[in-house]
């Protein structure tokens, strides 16, 4: 549920603003809503040392060996931090170069040790020595005035070099000899592997002050949030003051503390024009779908509905068809049980990890109701049936997703409407949802097969009724009806394309079973050939080709999943994700 909030306005004493601030932080209830842009040196000061400690952060993961950090940073939080990024940037360019080197030498090694600086030498009195690839039949037509010699042969192609006294075009490709020689060259790779194992050395070690270093973050950014929120205030003769929103709940205790520290408060309930934050509070089990959502950046409008109980449940339904797959799904919660005692020590909320268990426990519950373990096929030809035969039935599995399809957006007008209550506006919504299940039945018969049933006109009749003339909240409803007479015909459209949309899930979850059999045929094949080597093939074949399906069932998951509850669901409810989070003003900084 999305918390209600109160609107308050906090007047401070302008001499004191400093103090009152550190107060108020320590409170951390109030969101602050800027009066003015919070702009300062200060702040733009922090915002770099912030984004520079966000760097060595992000390095000193990749190289932390223990799994918290707990030795304390004794250093300069900022000169630590600007040289563990030096650090990584001297090891990417040894890197890069040593990429360019072994290229150089690589390049070079046929042509033997020689000293650049000797042929720049030679040019200077007089003798120039070129590096050229010559056609074998062109050798001919070199001028006794030039000394060739062949070096080594490719193909068609002499590599030569040409002496003469002439600096003219040899007519030939010309390669610009290097600027260190073959020996120099292994020299300074060994020399720079040397560095970056030294490099590698003292980063891991730096790993250990990871800690320290979240630690002088956070003290950043509350100076950041701090200097913003001071910067922000709007001033008042010799009062500054702020206008922010805390949960309703918090009213009475933040009224309390206030006036015991004698500041001045008024507090309102927000209007439809307050951009007020959102914060969402649900049961633990509901509350697994936060991972998703922020991920995706998905926050609830203040005034809008909170999705995550319906998000949840058939977020997992759609993942269990679209992956469609006991094996896929058995090989996600491994993984996942994995990932979740290797780096769950390091994650404070692990929502996502339960989340994914949820998810993988859905697809092998599909995959073992239509007998699907890594593919199909093999199961049916060694006489192994699915628990519930029908689930592999084209016709029905379409049916059932139209189905499922007009249930998702039944629940979403049905709920609209309960919100619209006592207003006669509710009644627009049940013609929507009328004319969502006239969609379904049509979809059954144009597409499927089906008969239209008798229902159907009737259903398509009240549906319009309702919509035509309750769907806008002005009295005269022929008035009303006339006005949306523009809207409805694209409405109706839209309303079947939505229905027929969620076929994807049996589009995309056949297409999953097809792929993991095609490989799994590809490998039989392979098989039957009989030998050593055929056999490893096969067995390439088989880990190559599901582990890139079980990436694309996870991609089809995020695009396909993801699109009917955000936007085929939403557009029905009228959820258009505008909100933001609440982030109160406090010490205490994630």
């Amino acid at each position: 549920m999305i918390v209600p909030m109160k609107k308050a306005f906090l007047f401070l004493q302008k001499n004191h603003a400093r103090d009152s601030l550190s107060e108020l932080a320590s409170l951390g209830l109030l969101h602050v809503e800027h009066q003015r842009p919070p702009a300062g040196e200060e702040v733009s000061s922090l915002g770099e040392n912030i984004a520079v400690t966000d760097q060595a952060v992000l390095i000193l993961s990749s190289w932390q060996k223990t799994p918290q950090g707990e030795e304390p940073l004794k250093d300069d939080l900022l000169s630590f931090c600007h040289h563990v990024v030096d650090l990584q940037k001297r090891l990417d360019q040894l890197k890069e170069y040593s990429v360019t080197l072994k290229s150089a030498i690589d390049r070079w090694s046929p042509w033997g040790d020689f000293d650049p600086q000797e042929i720049k030498r030679l040019a200077d009195a007089g003798v120039y020595v070129k590096f050229c690839q010559v056609p074998r039949e062109s050798l001919k037509g070199i001028g006794p005035e030039t000394a060739v010699k062949i070096v080594f042969s490719e193909g068609a192609v002499e590599n030569c070099i040409l002496v003469s006294r002439q600096d003219a075009p040899s007519g030939f490709k010309e390669l610009d000899p290097p600027r260190l020689s073959l020996s120099q060259m292994r020299r300074r790779l060994s020399e720079d592997a040397g560095a970056m194992e030294t490099i590698r050395k003292q980063l891991e070690d730096y790993g250990a002050y990871r800690k320290s270093v979240l630690e002088g973050r956070r003290s950043l950014i509350y100076k950041k949030n701090f200097f913003e929120t001071l910067n922000g205030a709007a001033e008042a003769g010799e009062l500054v003051y702020l206008k922010g929103y805390l949960p309703s709940e918090k009213e009475a205790e933040f009224v309390s503390c206030v006036k015991k520290k004698g500041w001045g408060i008024f507090t309102l309930d927000p209007d439809e024009k307050d951009e007020v934050p959102t914060l969402l509070r649900n049961p633990r089990w509901v509350a697994f779908i936060k991972p998703l959502l922020k991920l995706l950046e998905l926050v609830p409008g203040y005034h809008e509905l909170d999705i995550s109980l319906l998000f949840i449940i058939f977020f997992s339904v759609f993942f269990g068809i679209l992956i469609g797959d006991a094996g896929y799904g058995l090989v996600y919660f491994l993984l996942n049980l994995w990932v979740h005692r290797k780096f769950g020590s390091r994650i404070k909320d692990k929502s996502a990890f339960f989340l994914f268990y949820i998810l993988s426990s859905c697809a092998m519950i599909w995959g073992l109701l239509t007998g699907t373990f890594f593919g199909q096929s093999w199961l049916l030809s060694l006489g192994i049936k699915p628990l519930l035969p029908v689930l592999t039935d084209t016709v029905f599995i379409q049916k059932f997703c139209f189905f499922l399809g007009a249930l998702h957006l039944t629940l979403a007008h049905a709920w609209k409407g309960i919100v619209k209550l006592p207003s006669l506006s509710a009644l627009a919504d049940a013609g929507w949802i009328c004319i969502i299940w006239a969609a379904f039945f049509l979809a059954d018969s144009l597409i499927l097969g089906g008969g239209f049933p008798s229902c159907g006109g009737g259903l398509i009749i009240a549906g319009l009724a309702l919509v035509l003339f309750f769907a806008s909240p002005q009295k005269n409803i022929f008035k009303a009806a006339a006005s949306g007479l523009g809207t409805i015909a694209l409405s109706l459209v839209n309303n079947f394309t939505d229905v027929v949309s969620y076929i994807r899930l049996f589009a995309v979850g056949l297409a999953t079973v097809a792929i993991a059999d095609a490989f799994n045929n590809m490998a039989a094949g392979v098989v039957e050939k009989g030998n050593f080597f055929t056999l490893g093939a096969a067995v390439l074949i088989l880990i190559c080709g599901h582990v890139l399906n079980i990436i694309l069932g996870l991609m089809s998951v995020l695009v396909h999943g993801v699109r009917l509850n955000v936007l085929e669901f939403c557009s029905h409810l009228g959820v258009s994700w505008s909100g933001f989070d609440y982030k109160p003003f406090a010490r205490e900084t994630e």
